[in-house]
């Protein structure tokens, strides 16, 4: 049964339906701050994204495989792909051991080459902004890969401490303030919820 506006409760998987536009302009996208979100605008923009057709492509720089909620369903969406690199918790990020330097350098390069080989419209860098600002990879290099943008790719960093350089070149920025987080209370990240 197709769902209808007077039916909107109706059980429906559009995704044999979605007709392919390409994206004729795509921007860069800066999601960053203290606050609670900033994962959660990227992928809120890659469902948006994959339910008009597009083919999105995540690269996580922080979380392992299979390490938070998204990743659970992420491969049920249409046109979505993602790949993990990240260490997971570091206990002291100023002073990381090389490899996870390398797997930080490994994240970028994924990147770099779904940006551009033609298969994706969105690319979302999940925590870039953070591996950027505690020197995991070098803030040149993002702002290069953000140069070398193909004019018809959406990309979108996420992460605390995004660089000034990083904001400079984007053409939105969003800063996640927070105001009052359950952590100050001791409250610890919840399942489903938080990851």
């Amino acid at each position: 049964m197709k769902e209808t506006r007077e039916n909107p409760s109706v059980e429906y998987c559009p995704s044999a339906a979605l007709t392919y536009e390409p994206l004729k302009r795509g921007l860069v996208e800066v999601f960053t701050g203290g606050g609670r979100g900033k994962t959660s605008a990227g992928l809120g923009t890659a469902v948006r994204a994959s339910g008009r057709g597009y083919r999105v492509y995540i690269v996580y720089f922080m979380n392992r495989s299979f390490d938070s909620g998204e990743q659970e369903v992420l491969h049920c969406l249409p046109g979505v792909k993602w790949a993990a690199f990240g260490p997971g918790l570091v206990r002291h990020p100023e002073n990381p051991p090389p490899e996870i330097k390398e797997k930080a350098g490994q994240a970028l390069s994924a990147a770099r080459q779904a940006m551009l080989s033609g298969d994706y419209d969105v690319i979302v860098m999940d925590e870039i902004n953070i591996v950027a600002g505690w020197g995991w990879i070098e803030t040149a290099d993002v702002v290069q890969l953000i140069k070398d943008k193909p004019e018809n790719v959406e990309l979108i960093l996420t992460g605390r401490l995004a660089p000034q350089e990083v904001i400079d070149v984007a053409d939105l920025v969003t800063e996640m303030v927070k105001v009052k987080h359950p952590y100050d209370r001791g409250i610890p990240a919840r399942r489903g919820i938080e990851y």
